[in-house]
């Protein structure tokens, strides 16, 4: 977990006007920075676009987070701005690089980073709700169930991350969101190389524990740099016994089901490798049911470790210490690949289970007619082409195969159009046309970009067409079926989610319906540099 060398963003209730500040480090509303030069004004323009509405707080490190209006999209945005930029703004604006990359329903979204020497400032989503730490402090420990789904839209936004290679560093009840809708968020990941992927799993054992228990298991000695967030001594410490050794939650609080006890002190417990994100993002997407529901199947759930005797899971198998039978039938039981679980949280219920929810697993052995879940693996992509039937210039159509040669740095790209984005008025889009060899089910697909703010649908199709201007309109007008759920516009990976799982496709469409506007402003033009498609 993260060391605190720097603030993260929270949202905090002051007198029922949301509020977001900094949380890494002690807010301090009455210490502004000694500097004035550069100090941000009521009213100033940013980049000629985003406009300052109220100085929300400051903290100790000298940045300030205002919300304000980006006046060319009409929405509100959080404003991180601190002052002089330069060297001292590295940090910030590298780890809001790195966080635009990555574009997820469980991210805050960055719009933009700018450094002008006598400040830099960052933009960001405006977020309208409160911090886990803000909500249990007001409300009390959660219920298993919201617990839960806290936990899988956790895990599903590290997963996002991890795919990419990167760290979020930055995971504690300050840091998760929820907004007024019910969406959680997880914000401000930090990019100073002090932290990993596995610290990133542990955190999520601590917002879980602090989830269900309303205490931080890390204590004043935070294990491996995590803080507690804005206030560590508000959020008060695990019960400990003589050794030191943290209550399970279950100790702490009745209600508690087994297997979430168990899996949020295994992912606690150094001695416990943990699993991969994105396999505990599916194990947790499986748990997180609604309340008024049976939480599992009558075969009872997964453990993340397994005493002798039991039957392990999955995450058993991703590192557990205590596994030591039962290989051979956990394979037959195996359920859990890369899925990106994606739950949306289910109204303010808070009902408590009155009975255990959880049989042991022990009663539960996998059957001989249990049918394994198939595992998500990349798909091979057997053709590609670029679909234009407007086109005038067959050369724009050159380069397809760009896209799937594994190298982001070379790739296809549309000619420059001028007057708009919408392809000057000349056409109605441009596509990127995939076969997959064979129907599959399909998980995600993730479309690296050259450049943020582009906008575009996926589409299906049950056949191919020639390779022509005629065959190309032929497509376009057979491939009416929208597939999947686009996390796009403000970053350079645009994600689809959210496929049928009961449908399989061969055939897809990446259908290219708006250009960015080049850096230069000279024109808009985009450029596909890497796709990859996941299934089964």
């Amino acid at each position: 977990m993260p060391s605190s060398t720097g603030p993260s963003i929270d949202t905090i209730t002051e007198g029922g006007r949301v509020t977001q500040v900094g949380e890494g480090q002690e807010a301090e509303e009455t210490a502004p920075p000694v500097m004035t030069f550069g100090a941000p004004t009521v009213g100033e323009l940013l980049a000629e676009r985003y406009e300052l509405v109220e100085h929300i707080n400051n903290d100790s490190a000298g940045r300030l987070v205002w919300r304000g209006v980006d006046v060319v999209l009409r929405r509100p945005v959080a404003v991180v701005l601190r002052y002089p930029g330069g060297d001292s703004a590295t940090e910030m604006l590298q780890a809001a690089v790195a966080a635009s990359r990555v574009i997820h329903p469980n991210l805050v979204g960055v719009y933009d980073a700018i450094d002008e020497a006598d400040r830099a400032y960052v933009v960001r989503e405006w977020v309208d709700g409160q911090s886990l730490r803000e909500m249990v402090a007001a409300d009390g420990p959660l219920d298993p169930a919201r617990a839960t789904a806290i936990g899988n839209a956790v895990a599903s936004a590290l997963a996002a991350v991890h795919a990419t290679g990167m760290v979020h560093g930055n995971l504690h009840p300050g840091t998760v969101m929820i907004s007024d809708d019910g969406r959680v968020v997880l914000a401000d990941a930090r990019t100073d190389g002090a932290d990993s992927q596995e610290n990133d799993l542990r955190a999520v054992g601590g917002v879980l524990y602090f989830a269900l228990t309303g205490h931080w298991p890390h204590g004043e000695a935070p294990l491996h740099g995590a803080t507690a967030g804005h206030g560590r001594a508000a959020i008060p410490d695990a019960v400990r016994d003589a050794s030191g050794a943290i209550a399970a939650p279950r100790q702490v609080r009745a209600g508690v089901p087994a297997y979430l006890d168990d899996l949020t002190m295994d992912l606690l417990d150094p001695e416990i490798a943990p699993p991969s994100s994105d396999v505990l993002a599916a194990e947790l997407s499986r748990l997180d049911v609604p309340t008024d529901d049976h939480f599992l199947e009558p075969t009872g759930p997964l453990r993340f470790t397994a005493e002798p005797g039991e039957e392990p899971s999955p995450l058993a198998v991703a590192g557990g210490r205590k596994v030591a039978v039962g290989v051979a039938g956990l394979l037959a039981v195996a359920l859990v690949g890369l899925l990106i679980g994606i739950s949306m949280l289910g109204g303010d219920d808070k009902k408590q289970p009155t009975e255990p929810v959880a049989r042991p697993s022990s009663s539960a052995p996998a059957g001989a007619g249990s049918t394994p879940a198939a595992q998500v693996r990349k798909l091979t992509i057997q053709d590609v082409r670029i679909i234009d039937p407007e086109s005038r210039d067959r050369a724009e159509v050159k380069n397809a195969e760009k896209v799937i040669d594994g190298d982001e740095n070379e790739g296809w790209a549309t000619a420059s159009y001028r007057n708009n984005g919408k392809f000057g008025g000349l056409k109605k889009g441009m596509g990127v046309w995939i076969d997959l060899g064979a129907p599959h089910t399909v998980k995600s697909l993730e479309a690296v970009l050259s450049s943020p703010g582009a906008s575009a649908q996926l589409l299906a199709g049950t056949k191919d067409f020639p390779s022509s201007k005629l065959g190309d309109t032929q497509l376009v007008a057979s491939y009416t079926t929208q597939i999947g759920q686009p996390f796009e516009k403000y970053g350079t990976t645009m994600t689809f989610t959210g496929f049928d799982p009961e449908q399989k496709y061969r055939y897809l469409l990446f259908w290219i319906t708006e250009l960015p506007e080049k850096d230069s402003g000279d024109g808009w033009k985009l450029g596909v540099q890497e796709i990859t498609v996941q299934g089964s």
